[in-house]
């Protein structure tokens, strides 16, 4: 299959959407990213890149004929916030994904790599989690995520479409100038290191009676430069008419206290927790089988150690410092 040379990036001023956006122009693609900059940063969208600031709700004013490809990752990614607001996330995430699928094919635009996530199985009956495990989302985040995975399908089915939906299971890292960035933050390793920074106090463990190894619960994670390599190769992997699936971890899940005491090696700083109550529905443990994207995708993620993570995001976070306290 031909390899699309100019492509659509939307939440490109994200974390995870900037990175992929810094890997596609080293790989010598034509990049515009749209973003509504809501929960992105304008310096966070790397030289040589077109911007358009704007919404994936207008998608029609801006998506024409001359881009090959989209990968589209703009949505609202908080599950604390989807329980309370979930008519934010089926706006954002599921009407906004619709309008820019629509568009895509009134501009005849065949492939579209979608940003999805772990939260679309919801509390597995099993670890590894592998694509044909029930998708059974607990919280409209996941559930909204999911409905476009299923748009996704039918679209591909009706007109042809080649889709790729990734499902994301803990990112964390940095690479080179891009980096994670949140505000407010809600994801363990910045946390951490926004304590490291003296932004923060304390790191908030929810829960340590779980049934693992030391009672907090357990996550697979994976750096978010092996995580946007794989989008690149979804590109070449697409088929038109076709929806592939991939879940995009390590299959080894680490535990709260893992992280942190990783984290306060990294740093040198002491990071005090303090325990609280579990999350409702929070699952004692998520990793991913990422057996299919390593045999279809060919996809051979390479910064497997915790460590390294979380010393590419000190890294990041001592470069941003100023970006990442939660007063800035």
């Amino acid at each position: 299959m031909q390899i699309a040379r100019k492509v659509l990036v939307t939440g490109g001023a994200g974390y995870i959407g900037s990175v992929t956006t810094a890997l596609l122009l080293a790989a010598g693609y034509r990049v515009t990213v749209l973003d509504d900059l809501s929960t992105g940063f304008r310096d966070a969208v790397p030289e040589g890149t077109e911007f358009v600031e704007s919404s994936v709700h207008r998608a029609h004013e801006i998506i024409d004929s001359t881009f090959d490809a989209i990968l589209h990752f703009a949505a609202c990614a908080e599950v604390s916030e989807s329980v309370l607001h979930p008519e934010k996330y089926w706006y954002n995430n599921t009407e906004g994904s619709r309008i820019l699928i629509d568009a895509a094919r009134h501009a005849g635009i065949k492939t579209l790599i979608f940003s999805s996530t772990c939260a679309v199985y919801g509390e597995p009956d099993a670890v590894p989690i592998r694509e044909d495990t029930a998708t059974r989302p607990i919280n409209a985040y996941g559930a909204s995520k999911l409905a476009v995975d299923h748009m996704l399908a039918s679209e591909a089915k009706a007109h042809g479409l080649a889709a790729v939906s990734l499902r994301y299971f803990n990112v964390a890292g940095s690479y080179k100038q891009f980096g994670e960035r949140h505000n407010p933050e809600s994801h363990l390793v910045p946390i951490a290191l926004q304590v490291a920074q003296n932004h923060r106090d304390f790191v908030t463990i929810n829960g340590n009676n779980f049934p693992t190894a030391d009672g907090t619960c357990v996550r697979d994670y994976i750096h978010v430069a092996d995580l946007a390599e794989a989008h690149l190769l979804a590109l070449n992997a697409a088929r038109p008419g076709s929806h592939l699936i991939f879940n995009l971890g390590h299959g080894v899940g680490f535990s709260v206290r893992e992280v942190l005491e990783t984290a306060r090696q990294v740093t040198g700083h002491p990071i005090p927790e303090r325990i609280v109550q579990r999350r409702p529905g929070d699952p004692a443990q998520l990793i991913a089988s990422a057996e299919h994207a390593r045999r279809v995708l060919e996809w051979k993620p390479s910064r497997r150690d915790l460590t390294t993570m979380i010393e590419d995001a000190w890294s990041f976070a001592r470069l941003t410092q100023s970006m990442t306290s939660p007063d800035r």
